[in-house]
């Protein structure tokens, strides 16, 4: 996505080949491309017309500036503007030309702040949850792209292509991926949580795959005792074969390490319930349905 100087995005696709250009490793520039292509390539709306005009006549000149590609003479009255006027129409029209100004120039830092402010004004607005959504998806674009262009075969390059990979279901290639940042760096968290994931989440996975992926989430543990996700499928696992006690232990640890994690209080009681512990089942459906108030299945159990 590309600040066009007339108050729009314009697509840069296809971003093959701008991540091509930008990237000397192809094989990442192609998987990171992959894994951005759907949320990037798109071109922002402009505000819809309506509802109370801006009035200020400083703020108007501004916005022409803006359109005009004159962003660097805008975007302190269009960030003032945001923040300080009295009309919502005016506040949301400046948000948003402020924030393609940002993005026009690259000010990724005054980007994030816009989008904050933004989002803390107008967080039900379809026009601005939809700049929003194209703003943030070209900062994390560009935030790849730097990263694959300065640190190419660095372990955290090499980790965002295989979670590309993963995305487009690739999975021996992304396998391979994560083999090889192991292979780098045998320590690094989450790694072996994810080669459990992909073992579990390939729709060809055979019948040794809940065994395979139960001792890489062991692994992971190993290194990353807090890990929440490894507890929460290991606990997933047990619960397949009817081992309630094992379950019971990894869904209570899990609720320990993440105490917003419903799911995790749900999945407890429920194994607390099939081994007839009715008394230990009470607490922890109690906080499931706290924290999920419109899951039926925590009502039920």
């Amino acid at each position: 996505m590309k600040y066009d100087g007339a108050g729009d995005y314009t697509p840069a696709c296809p971003i093959f080949l701008f991540m091509t250009r930008k990237i000397p490793n192809i094989r990442i520039a192609t998987a990171i491309a992959g894994f951005l292509l759907a949320a990037v390539c798109g071109v922002a709306q402009q505000p819809k017309a309506g509802g109370q005009a801006a009035t200020g006549t400083t703020v108007e000149k501004a916005m022409t500036l803006a359109r005009q590609g004159r962003c660097r003479e805008a975007l302190p009255v269009l960030k003032k503007a945001l923040v300080a006027s009295s009309s919502r129409e005016e506040r949301k029209s400046a948000g948003v030309m402020a924030v393609r100004c940002a993005m026009g120039m690259d000010d990724r830092a005054v980007a994030g702040e816009l989008l904050g402010q933004l989002g803390k004004q107008f967080s039900n607005d379809p026009d601005v949850l939809y700049v929003m959504a194209h703003a943030y998806s070209d900062l994390s674009m560009r935030a790849a792209g730097d990263l694959a262009q300065k640190a190419p075969q660095s372990a955290e390059a090499r980790q965002m292509g295989a979670e590309a990979l993963e995305v487009q279901g690739k999975w021996d290639e992304a396998a391979k991926e994560y083999e090889a940042i192991l292979a780098q760096d045998p320590r690094r968290p989450g790694i072996h949580f994810r080669i459990a994931r992909l073992l579990l989440s390939k729709p060809d996975a055979g019948p040794e795959a809940g065994a395979q992926a139960r001792e890489e989430l062991k692994k992971e543990l190993e290194i990353d005792p807090r890990n929440s996700g490894a507890e929460f499928v290991l606990g997933e696992l047990a619960k397949r074969e009817s081992d309630w006690e094992k379950a019971a232990q990894h869904f209570s640890r899990t609720a320990e390490l993440d105490p917003t994690f419903g799911d995790a209080f749900m999945e407890w009681g429920f194994a607390l319930n099939s081994m007839r512990q009715f008394e230990k089942a009470v607490a922890p459906l109690q906080a499931a349905v706290r924290l999920q108030p419109g899951n039926p299945s925590a009502h039920y159990n």
